[in-house]
């Protein structure tokens, strides 16, 4: 061979191995990518929703507004990164999260199982708005209003004292039994909003009190109440969940509804115990 050619092919030679070291590192650099463990970000787009994640601080605060115990299930519509099922899980309560997105759903697995509470916290791979909710006794959310607003006949129809909890996001007109804004450690999205699903009670009551009956007659706009007991007019109405309170003159009346029927206690007036048929 040629002195020419000798050197043609060392260069072509050289540069053979350095093409198939870069093609080696390309394919490399592909299956590593490929290996990179999911990372959310802020502002990643979603089925309905782009995800921000609630800070830990309101996390604490929606579960402590709600007073989640170990006797509670809890469902977080929308769970993110798992953070607020895993909170309540560590809390004691069986937790679910619905998401749609699978990645999510995997990080949030991996996240239980790195927080030691798999046992109580769980991801469901689903859409929210097909999700049977009647199970929960407390549901989280931070999702927009209209969303809310969408899921709102359907919360509205879970059983009576359910309690719904939102980041930031209202139920328009149905107003918010309590709502509370943190500071400190949270500079972003720091407001709760808190629910206690009602018990419907619209319609005339016959009501027993005292050995007298009388007509209780109510009408319903969420959890505040308007109406009359006989012919007296009441005031300060209002159902939190399944309990009902409601003044006529100096007597206040509480009680808890049970399906067609309730009962309870009469401070001031004559006082003594109420009950009622519908």
């Amino acid at each position: 061979m040629r002195r020419f050619d000798l050197i043609r092919y060392a260069v072509v030679a050289v540069c053979g191995g350095a093409l198939a070291v870069s093609g080696f590192a390309v394919r490399a650099g592909a299956q590593a990518a490929a290996q990179k463990p999911f990372e959310p970000y802020s502002g990643q787009p979603g089925k309905d929703v782009v995800w921000v994640p609630t800070p830990q601080p309101l996390v604490e605060k929606m579960l402590d507004m709600a007073q989640v115990t170990p006797q509670d299930f809890v469902m977080d519509l929308g769970s993110g990164d798992g953070r607020t099922v895993i909170t309540a899980a560590k809390r004691g309560a069986t937790a679910l999260g619905i998401e749609y997105n699978p990645d999510m759903v995997a990080l949030s697995e991996r996240n239980a199982a790195a927080a030691n509470v798999t046992a109580k916290a769980t991801f469901r791979k689903a859409d929210l708005f097909e999700t049977d909710l009647s199970k929960a006794t407390v549901i989280t959310m931070f999702l927009l209003p209209s969303i809310n607003m969408k899921l709102r006949p359907k919360i509205l129809d879970l059983k009576p004292g359910t309690r719904i909890v939102t980041n930031t996001f209202t139920m328009e007109e149905w107003q918010a039994d309590q709502q509370e804004t943190i500071s400190g450690d949270c500079s972003g999205w720091c407001t709760a909003l808190l629910w206690y699903v009602p018990a419907k009670v619209e319609g005339t009551w016959k009501v027993t009190a005292g050995g007298n009956s009388s007509n209780l007659t109510l009408k319903q706009e969420f959890q505040n109440l308007t109406g009359s007991l006989g012919s007296s007019p009441i005031t300060d109405a209002k159902m939190k969940g399944e309990e009902i309170t409601f003044t006529v003159g100096p007597a206040k009346y509480t009680g808890k509804v049970t399906g067609n029927s309730m009962s309870g206690r009469i401070a001031g007036g004559a006082g003594g115990s109420w009950s009622a048929t519908k």
